[in-house]
This record gives structure tokens, sequence and C-alpha cells, in this order.
């Protein structure tokens, strides 16, 4: 029973570390308020005594942390696409070159070893 409490009150810590440093590291104010607001829920919960299902609370929270990651990633993305595209594009134009002057000098003394 002792184990049980202690292993439920670090779950929570953790739970409520998580969600205040979550809320705290983004500005928008809606969030903050969801953040406290799920928090108070859990605390409340937890004080009556009456069940609440953390393994789902979790599994929500982490699909709202990927979705905000995958958002992230589309804008990282969107600004440096352009650039990795060059990048590539002339890698491209020089192996291109590079095969197509060694079909050119194919036969000479000269020539390629591919």
């Amino acid at each position: 029973m002792f184990k049980n409490l202690i292993i439920i009150n670090i779950l929570f810590a953790l739970m409520l570390w998580m969600f205040t440093s979550i809320a705290s590291a983004n500005d928008n104010t809606k969030s903050d308020e969801y953040y406290k607001a799920v928090i108070g829920h859990v605390v409340t919960q937890k004080v009556t005594g009456q069940n609440i299902n953390t393994n789902k609370l979790m599994e929500q929270e982490m699909e709202a942390i990927a979705h905000q990651f995958a958002l992230q990633m589309i804008v990282i993305m969107q600004k440096y696409l352009p650039s990795m595209l060059d990048g590539i594009a002339a890698d491209l134009r020089l192996k291109s070159d590079e095969k197509y002057k060694c079909a050119l000098l194919k036969g000479s003394a000269n020539g390629c070893v591919q």
C-alpha cells in the first residue's frame, strides 16, 4: 500500500512538472490556462479520492506535444527547404556533369574511371 502511494505521488509529481514546464515554455496564455485547468482537475480528482485515468491523460498530452512538434518541423522545413533543394540540385548537376565528361572522354587516354 505504501509502495503504491509513493509510486502514485512520483507519477503525479512528474506529470505536474511536465505540464508546468510545457506551459511555461509556451508564451500562449490559452495554453497556460489549459495546463492550469488540467493540473487543477487532476489534483481535485486525487484529493476527492475519485479515480482518474492517468494513462489516457498522458497519451493525450503526448499526442498534443507530438502535434506541436510536427507543426514546428513544418515551419522549419518551410524555412530551410529552398536552400536544401539548392544543395541537392547542385550535387545532381555535379554528378551529371561528371557522367557527361566521362561519356565524352570514353576511349581516350584521359578517360574517366567509374
